[in-house]
């Protein structure tokens, strides 16, 4: 740490030491976007009254500001610098109070603070602010609004608060305030956080426990909301279309259900990274990012265990680098990568961040002695290049050597780095660190056993760092570039998988890969299959074997559906109902060809030895929402392309069922050749079909030559008599409707099957034609 300022070049600066050498509430310091004003929020004890003072750097003469007030009268609420539109480097202070009253402050030089104008924020009389923060030029707070009447329903006066917003304009004729625009009403209380386009809307510590489950992020250019439960992973987004649709309650309306099974967020502070997401450390110490999309990600994890309540938490963001203060130490951490680059321990308690003017490497902290500067440009870069993947690999090594181990120590990362037993991680982190050190000179350095294995993994190496720096340009890219950016990324993640085991965390997050990014993982798993259309219009794959036993795993039924995760190959298919139904069927038929041949016909070992493909694809076709004539078509080419037996008569029954008779008969013709079995029972079931009614009846000239061999004309009249439909009337010799079945109907396959030779005799016809009789006997072996 590197002191800049004693507090002697400010005016008043031995007030100021004192003020904060003062051991009362905590104090609430903001400094001006110049870096050359600082205002001091006193909380105090009686007899000492509360108070706001700015102290100006290098001691700039003029009026001051300071403001105090006697409780239990209202106090400030907020303190916001606003720029002002018309000179970009002018912005003025806005005080706003908990009554609503709002003072628009401007500091001249030589002059000193001059007091603009005093405007009511709130409509009503009675509402009470109870958080406050400025969203470019608006305001936006958070208000009480207390029921005329004494309510006796505890819940009804939850939900007496509204989030407001209200334009603040200065010009040259004074400071003005727009109309109100009702953001949400009737809600519990919120402390609302503003980053440059969104705003957060984060439960207050003292709400009822079914509101504290989840975060709300207002969109004000879409005139959207986003209902989060971050730690769930739920998210749900809603546009206000009007303004009776802005009532909380008709907000969660569809949600409530889902909601009130989730755990209520663990919060102890939090506020605003200057990249637009909410920063949360939760009582546990965990530091975690809410995007303003909805999606959280974890950053770090702060050492000392459960956080007390009133402990304070300082947080603050310098480009890349979070900055913390908890308990006199201090924490530099990489929010992209979560990783700790520096950790000082302070020999002061209580320290305040303050704006770093054009120094984007330092951090400047206010205590109760001077300003300090901590410069971490070179703690970031200078160790270690790229320690993020060297610690992966021995947290990796650690994960899977404990699963292995039959010991019931437990294994950390230090232990790994001396070395000892396991040396793979040893070695490939020493690779690792070469190349990353040493891009510009030979491996002559390393041993010889290092230097083969880095050529080895040299390709690794290279697409690992190309990943790397995709997902960077994602992060950094505008809006318009970032689908593109996404392609490539799904691309690059569904293949690494694809070539890695496919145990429970790989396939988990496949799903959420295909949940967020539906069409370019589509077009991944095109590519990775070499999936296309030859010349002749069929689907062919180039696929590896490996490729193809990766999509085929099957995980254990206890580790798929209980949390709504399912195996790649559901996955696939989902994608081909969703992008190319027609080609699902012959990817089916692929799938099964591959089967047939790398695995026996009922190999409990195979995929084919617990659940068929196409019941497995049936099963996603069956999971859609809405049924239409085209899930109907497709049902039956999944059940035709399995050629299983049972699923032909599956698909027989349902072209029955629709009355497509043509099909049927075409479906009989071809499946009939699988084998005498299927042969005899498609032959029964259209049999007892022409027993019932007359629509087969044109079709009888092609449906005769399918009668098996082994069928008699008393099995046909057999099943003819089974099947025949009861009437309820008297029998008559002759049917006045004219659909009843006739002798003359059956009689050209009764006479086909009388006059054909009978089993019996084709089995004899050879012994009985042969020249020698009866036949030699066989010679014996001995």
């Amino acid at each position: 740490l590197r002191q800049v300022s004693d507090l002697s070049d400010f005016s008043r600066g031995h007030w100021l030491r004192e003020l904060l050498c003062r051991r009362e509430e905590p104090s609430h310091v903001q400094s001006s976007p110049d870096g050359q004003h600082l205002l001091l929020l006193q909380k105090s004890r009686p007899p000492t009254l509360p108070r706001v003072v700015a102290f100006e750097h290098h001691s700039i003469a003029g009026a001051d500001l300071e403001r105090s007030w006697q409780p239990p009268q209202p106090g400030p609420v907020g303190l916001l610098f606003l720029q002002s539109p018309g000179a970009p480097r002018s912005w003025v202070l806005a005080v706003v109070w908990e009554h609503g009253r709002t003072e628009v402050w401007h500091f001249v030089v030589a002059l000193g603070w001059q007091l603009l104008q005093t405007l009511e924020l709130c409509q009503g009389a009675r509402a009470r602010v109870v958080s406050v923060c400025s969203q470019g030029a608006s305001l936006v707070w958070c208000e009480e609004r207390p029921p005329l009447g004494a309510h006796s329903d505890v819940s009804k006066c939850a939900f007496r608060f509204c989030v407001c917003a209200r334009a603040l304009e200065v010009g040259e004729q004074g400071v003005r305030l727009g109309t109100v625009r009702i953001v949400l009403h009737n809600s519990p209380e919120y402390q609302v956080l503003a980053s440059p386009q969104h705003v957060f809307l984060v439960p207050a510590a003292a709400g009822f426990a079914t509101t504290s489950k989840f975060l709300l992020i207002w969109h004000p250019e879409k005139a959207e909301f986003t209902i989060t439960a971050p730690s769930a992973g739920f998210i749900h987004s809603k546009v206000l279309r009007s303004s009776s649709e802005s009532d909380f309650r008709k907000l969660l309306l569809g949600s409530v259900g889902l909601l009130s099974g989730f755990a209520p967020l663990d919060i102890h502070t939090s506020t605003v990274s200057n990249s637009g997401g909410l920063l949360l450390v939760s009582t546990k110490g965990s530091v975690s990012m809410v995007e303003p999309d909805g999606t959280q990600r974890h950053i770090f994890d702060l050492e000392g265990g459960p956080l007390a309540q009133g402990s304070p938490v300082q947080l603050k963001t310098f480009g890349s680098i979070l900055a913390c203060v908890l308990a006199g130490v201090l924490y530099l951490i990489n929010q992209n990568s979560g990783r700790l680059v520096e950790k000082e321990v302070l020999s002061m308690k209580e320290v305040h961040f303050l704006e770093s003017q054009g120094e984007e490497d330092s951090i400047h902290l206010l205590s109760q002695t001077g300003i300090y500067s901590f410069s971490f440009s070179k703690s970031e870069d200078s160790s270690r290049p790229e320690p993020c993947l060297v610690e992966m690999v021995f947290e990796e090594a650690c994960r899977y050597y404990q699963r292995r181990s039959l010991s019931s120590s437990k294994l950390t990362v230090e232990k790994l780095k001396k070395g000892g037993t396991f040396q793979a991680p040893v070695v490939l982190a020493a690779i690792l660190q070469h190349s990353f050190h040493q891009k510009q000179k030979p491996a002559q350095d390393l041993q010889d056993t290092y230097a083969k294995l880095l050529s080895t993994v040299s390709l690794e190496l290279q697409s690992y760092m190309s990943l790397e720096l995709l997902k960077a340009c994602v992060v950094c890219a505008p809006e318009s570039e970032v689908e593109s950016y996404c392609k490539e990324l799904v691309e690059q993640e569904v293949s690494r998988i694809l070539q890695s085991d496919m145990d429970k965390d790989n396939l988990a997050y496949l799903n959420s890969v295909f949940a967020s990014f539906p069409k370019a993982a589509w077009k991944a798993i095109r590519s990775c299959l070499q999936l296309q259309q030859n010349g002749d219009g069929l689907l062919v794959a180039r696929a590896t074997p490996e490729v193809w036993k990766k999509v085929l795993c099957q995980p254990q039924l206890e580790e798929v559906g209980q949390n709504g995760m399912v195996p790649l190959f559901e996955l696939i298919c989902a994608s081909f109902l969703r992008f190319k139904p027609k080609w699902l069927p012959n990817f089916v038929e692929l799938t099964q060809q591959y089967i047939s041949s790398s695995w026996s016909y009922s190999s409990k070992e195979g995929p084919e030895g617990r659940v068929p493909l196409y019941k497995r694809a049936l099963g996603v076709l069956a999971r859609k929402n809405k049924h239409s004539e085209a899930d109907d078509e497709m049902e039956l080419e999944l059940l035709l392309c399995s050629k299983r037996p049972k699923a032909v008569l599956q698909a027989l029954h349902l072209l029955i069922r629709l009355k497509q008779w043509q099909r049927v008969v075409e479906v009989a013709e071809k499946f009939s050749k699988l084998s005498p079995l299927l042969n005899k029972e498609i032959f029964i079931t259209l049999l007892a079909e022409f027993a019932q009614h007359r629509e087969l009846d044109p079709y009888l000239d092609r449906l005769w030559p399918l009668c098996p061999a082994e069928l008699t004309a008393s099995d046909i009249l057999t099943v003819v008599l089974q099947h025949l439909p009861h009437s309820q009337e008297d029998p008559m010799p002759f049917s006045r409707e004219g659909n009843e079945l006739t002798v003359g109907l059956l009689k050209p396959l009764l006479q086909r099957v009388v006059q054909r030779p009978s089993v019996q005799d084709e089995m004899y016809s050879d012994a009985l034609q042969s020249t020698t009789f009866p036949p030699p006997t066989p010679p014996r072996e001995h």
